[in-house]
């Protein structure tokens, strides 16, 4: 890994959240310092608070996350929650998904020069041919797409039965669940709730909405047709 560093300050729960793999993050982070707004991944206000609202926001996110599981990021943008992710957890096996070609490349450059195991696909969650490609995930993440009910229609889709989606939201995030809960369980989304993401550690924790697929009636498949309850996943 080579990466030039530019001297910005590792906060004190950088190190408690990434452990031995903060320098990663550190990385990480430069690379987004000197490219991101330059090529239209940050806007230029976001340089100076990188660590605290973006980076160490997305890595708690993992304390949602089974051991092991496969995250599939939606729209992933500057890497955003997926790259700090992969950082926290190298046990997860991670999708990033990303429409954007310019960047899908800046993806494959992070995913080079950080040396992090992942798969970056081209495509939207809603597209046919990626929900066949990139179903039953256990755990699908979005950051900044779209509101909670067109969230849930285009990314529980992509998601098992009893997996789990996870949309990082900010403080409306309890009226969103309210305004969209019709919408949310029409899309097979069951429990939305709001759990709070790196409290004691960040200064201002991370708010997630927390929404489980629900499970296909007993006897049929997802599209409505029936086979053996032994096929059924537990």
């Amino acid at each position: 890994m080579s990466v030039e560093n530019t001297g910005t300050p590792v906060p004190e729960a950088a190190g408690r959240v990434f452990g031995d793999r903060v320098e990663i993050a550190s990385a990480y982070v430069s690379l987004l310092e000197q490219h991101g707004v330059e090529r239209g991944l940050i806007g230029p206000r976001e340089v100076d608070r990188l660590w605290d609202r973006h980076v160490l926001n997305s890595a708690v996110l993992g304390e949602c996350i089974p051991g092991g599981a496969r995250v599939i990021d939606v729209g992933s943008g500057a890497g955003l929650p997926g790259v700090p992710l992969a950082i926290a957890r190298p046990d997860l096996d991670i999708v990033l998904l990303e429409p954007m070609a310019r960047r899908v490349d800046w993806l494959h450059e992070v995913a080079d020069r950080l040396d992090l195991h992942l798969t970056i696909v081209r495509g939207r969650a809603e597209e046919r041919e990626i929900r066949r490609q990139l179903s039953e995930a256990d755990v699908v993440t979005a950051r900044a797409v779209a509101p909670l009910a067109r969230l849930a229609a285009w990314c529980l889709p992509l998601v098992r039965p009893d997996g789990l989606l996870l949309a990082l939201k900010g403080v409306s995030a309890n009226d969103e669940i309210e305004r969209d809960r019709l919408e949310v369980a029409k899309a097979g989304g069951v429990d939305p709730e709001v759990r709070l993401c790196g409290a004691g550690l960040l200064e201002t924790a991370s708010t997630v909405v927390v929404i489980r697929r629900a499970r296909p009636p007993a006897g049929k498949d997802r599209r409505g047709r029936g086979r053996p309850r032994s096929q059924l996943r537990g």
